[in-house]
């Protein structure tokens, strides 16, 4: 395996980011186009941002769902945010798509092929589309039909088993019991909580409201939906999915709606566009893949790989984030990588604020960002698996 050599020349902007709220499958956003609502989202942010889309060379669209014209992917997207200049990738690489997107803008820039790009990424898994696959020689030459997201969800082709099935292969494993995983959420339930404290203080920094037509009203979302009331008894009462499995349904994240956006471009840009004297850094990605039916264990091989990219350890870092779809996946990394479980995921994480894919990754790096600059600087880890047994990890510098 070759090793990859640092970045040294890719950054982004100091608040030249945001995410959505995350709304519960079937909220809010269930209605809406996932990509025609990002750019709305972009306009709004780059306006009032008093940023033109003439300053970006690139624009590149995360997304995993399918909707209505997306085959036009990122083209389509920069043209409705008055980008109609740029052109750009459209990526999709399940829960590992933004990470993908924000390292390969990372390297667009550092090789050259870019100066400033516009990373957005979006998903809906509500209303996830039918597809009909013709097949003239199938019985009564009727042809196959997919459930994009739930069929996918509850099949992987190659290992031929659902994704909450890695969580409880690991767990099985590893000897990871139900009770250490109802702590670990409650854990995580209460980092959450840390980040709406002062009224939203934290989340103020970087969540962005979607605003949409109801008729000839505009409706505002300006926080999460979907984050429900947490309590040891209550988690004690849940039943796992499963028969015989650890796994319950407060041990697991849920499917959600939302969209994310971050620039990543060179220092002189960075300079120009940031809104603080903070310098932020990417410094290095990492990815892996593991042995079928084990997704959460690929977080740990893919977050060596991006600390080895950087040319630092896990000792180095002050802040771990992680997309974490399992409680099994926080507890997997944490005994692995010899982190304490409230050393990481401070003020949220996917597992509770929901996982819309796309843009999920793209959130937690925005998270990490923000959280390095309220201490002061330092290095940042985000690894997050992806479906195929596969994971990607990012590491970033705020100074």
């Amino acid at each position: 395996m070759s090793r990859a050599k640092p970045l040294t020349d890719a950054f982004v902007p100091y608040g030249m980011y945001w995410s959505s709220p995350f709304c519960r499958w079937q909220g809010a956003l269930g209605g809406e186009n996932s990509v025609k609502l990002a750019a709305q989202t972009a306009q709004r942010f780059l306006g009032q941002r008093d940023v033109s889309p003439e300053k970006f060379d690139q624009v590149s669209l995360g997304i995993t769902v399918p909707q209505h014209r997306s085959f036009y992917g990122a083209p389509w997207l920069a043209g409705m945010i008055g980008a109609g200049h740029a052109t750009g990738s459209t990526i999709s690489q399940a829960c590992a798509t933004s990470a993908r997107a924000i390292a390969d803008a990372a390297l667009g820039v550092q090789y050259g092929a870019s100066e400033s790009s516009l990373v957005i990424a979006c998903d809906r898994t509500s209303n996830g589309p039918h597809l009909y696959y013709p097949n003239p020689n199938g019985i009564g030459g009727r042809g196959e039909t997919e459930e994009w997201v739930w069929d996918n969800f509850n099949h992987d082709p190659h290992a031929k088993n659902a994704m909450l099935d890695t969580a409880e292969n690991v767990a099985a494993d590893e000897g990871i019991s139900r009770e250490e995983q109802d702590e670990m959420v409650l854990l995580r339930h209460r980092q959450y909580e840390a980040a709406l404290a002062n009224d939203r203080s934290f989340q103020r920094r970087y969540l962005f409201p979607i605003e949409l037509r109801r008729g000839k009203k505009t409706m505002t979302v300006e926080e999460d939906e979907g984050v429900f009331p947490t309590s040891p008894e209550g988690l004690a009462k849940l039943r796992p999915v499963k028969e015989g499995g650890t796994v319950t349904f407060g041990g697991q994240t849920y499917p959600a709606d939302g969209n994310a956006g971050i620039v990543v471009c060179s220092k002189e840009r960075a300079r120009e566009l940031q809104r603080d004297d903070v310098t932020v850094q990417i410094l290095g990605y990492g990815q892996a893949r593991v042995e079928p039916g084990r997704m959460p264990k690929a977080p740990v091989p893919a977050a060596e790989r991006a600390l080895a990219a950087a040319g630092i350890t896990i000792g180095d870092v002050k802040a771990i984030k992680s997309h974490n779809p399992f409680a099994v996946n926080d507890i997997y990394f944490c005994r692995q990588m010899g982190v304490s479980p409230d050393q990481m995921n401070n003020y949220g994480s996917p597992l509770i604020y929901g996982h819309p894919q796309g843009p999920t990754g793209m959130r937690v790096v925005i998270e990490m960002i923000e959280e390095l600059a309220k201490l002061g600087g330092g290095y940042g880890l985000f690894t997050g698996c992806a479906a195929g047994d596969t994971s990607m990890a990012l590491t970033v510098k705020v100074s």
